[in-house]
């Protein structure tokens, strides 16, 4: 992942997903340090880091957060990541780390298995704006 800066963190999403697009249009917005880079999962850059970690897409229906030095993580540990680096108030979700992952999963996957139903689903990938263009990795 030659393409990623070491200061940056690759949050990798489902291109498709209304929920998951207007998560990260939210994270856009609330990322004041500019540390967030994104990818849909159906991306060339997507289905090199789901190849490279090995990962079931069938078992691992989520987002994706990854960096340089720590790699993947995802699901309900990948959203707190994210939430901690979103400024006051958003950064307090941190209080959830102390769930154990196992249960913070169940409450994702429910989400997750329900979110095409619940919010719908777009026919292709979002195209990012001209101005957010260089924060999409493809």
């Amino acid at each position: 992942m030659n393409n990623i800066p070491a200061n940056k963190k690759l949050i990798l999403f489902d291109g498709v997903c209304n929920l998951c697009n207007s998560s990260v249009q939210y994270v856009i917005k609330h990322d004041r340090k500019d540390l967030f880079l994104f990818a849909p999962l159906q991306s060339s850059i997507g289905q090199e880091l789901i190849k490279k970690y090995d990962l079931d897409t069938k078992v691992i229906d989520s987002v994706l957060l990854y960096t340089p030095e720590k790699g993947i993580v995802y699901k309900s540990t990948a959203a707190l990541a994210i939430a901690k680096h979103l400024g006051f108030p958003r950064n307090l979700l941190s209080v959830f780390y102390i769930i154990p992952a196992f249960i913070r999963n169940i409450v994702y996957d429910f989400i997750a298995k329900n979110r095409y139903k619940w919010y719908g689903q777009k026919e292709a990938c979002m195209i990012p704006t001209p101005e957010l263009k260089n924060r999409f990795l493809g």
